[in-house]
């Protein structure tokens, strides 16, 4: 069998090809270019990482190629980054360039090199049934940002390392001898890499400073336009001498006014909800019964929150959460569990208070 891994030119999916090929697959190792930005000092910034691919895989002793997808990138996933934070919402891009990249473009250039299936180095498993399953280690498992794949696209895919710990993959590369055995793992936005976030989205879209209010509208600082800040952020906001002398935290924003709501303690009320609006639903096994009681996750490496999902058509629900829940995120994912089964799950357009 023929299986085409997506190669990032990280450990993770280097041990991925190196188990298939042990294992006696004829495995191709694939690298994807989506961004063709170069940093400030002139360097491709995936030329380092393209390097990595190549020396693992002449190193495991199978072919590779790279393969642009930068145009389905940008009309696929960065248009609507852009769009979100234009209208004040935070979205995860992580997610769509899934659906969008490595589930669907990468997908379809695997099958036209012959492959019966793709692998990739996400912690995550599935079953015969293409069901999406929980990785076993707590600290990376990522069906979070899988949750818009449908039962075709999973079960055309293979997921080498979704039953180890981290610590097991590294040891793996470690005994193997790969150069990639001890890099970092990446913590950039998906393809895009690490940066610093404001100067980058400022190229993109025009800043919009305004007030920074209190929820009683007093005003007591400035800020450098919505679209860089985030519901429960504390870290930036430069506001010294007011108040009670507790931080602020943000707490809404005011679109019609571009003012951004902040108030003193991170436990304020206006940070919590009681639920949430979610639309753009995706499932892969969808909720049986309307009213049944769920895990779900608003963001990753959020512990399982017991919620109610009432469906409320096609391509909307509520949730109400057992506990409030503290900044519930509008352009955020809300992902569905059924214990280790993920179900699927929406973006969240509202939170419930």
């Amino acid at each position: 069998m023929r299986i085409v891994v997506g190669m990032s030119g990280g450990v993770d999916s280097a041990v991925s090809a190196l188990l298939l090929k042990k294992a006696g697959y004829d495995v191709l190792g694939v690298f994807m270019k989506n961004w063709e930005e170069k940093d400030e000092d002139g360097v491709c910034t995936s030329e380092g990482d393209w390097k990595d691919v190549q020396h693992v895989c002449e190193l495991i002793d199978i072919p590779y190629y790279s393969v642009n997808f930068a145009r389905e990138y940008w009309d696929r996933v960065f248009t609507l980054f852009l769009s979100e934070y234009k209208a004040g919402r935070t979205p995860n891009p992580d997610v769509l360039c899934n659906r969008e990249i490595k589930f669907k473009a990468f997908l379809d250039f695997a099958m036209q090199l012959g492959a019966e299936k793709i692998a990739t180095g996400h912690f995550v498993r599935t079953d015969d049934q293409g069901r999406l399953i929980k990785g076993v280690d707590p600290n990376k498992e990522q069906s979070y940002f899988l949750y818009m794949l449908h039962q075709a696209q999973l079960k055309k895919a293979v997921f080498p390392v979704g039953g180890m710990t981290k610590a097991e993959v590294r040891q793996i590369a470690l005994d193997a001898g790969l150069p990639v055995a001890k890099k970092k793992d990446s913590t950039g936005i998906c393809f895009i890499g690490e940066r610093q976030f404001k100067p980058f989205l400022k190229q993109y879209l025009p800043a919009q400073p305004g007030d920074m209010v209190t929820p009683e509208g007093e005003i007591v600082g400035r800020h450098d336009g919505l679209m860089y800040y985030t519901l429960g952020q504390r870290r930036g906001l430069g506001i010294g001498g007011h108040g009670d002398g507790r931080s602020y935290f943000v707490v809404d924003k005011d679109l019609q006014n571009n003012r951004l709501i902040v108030a003193q303690g991170e436990d304020h009320p206006l940070l919590y909800s009681r639920g949430a609006v979610i639309e753009q639903l995706t499932w892969i096994d969808a909720p049986a019964e309307t009213q049944k009681h769920y895990g779900v996750k608003t963001r990753y490496r959020q512990p399982d929150q017991g919620a109610v999902i009432e469906k409320m058509g096609d391509n909307e629900a509520i949730v109400t959460f057992d506990e409030r829940q503290r900044a519930v995120t509008p352009g955020q994912s809300l992902v569905v569990y059924d214990r280790d089964i993920c179900l699927g799950g929406g973006i969240i357009r509202e939170a419930i208070r």
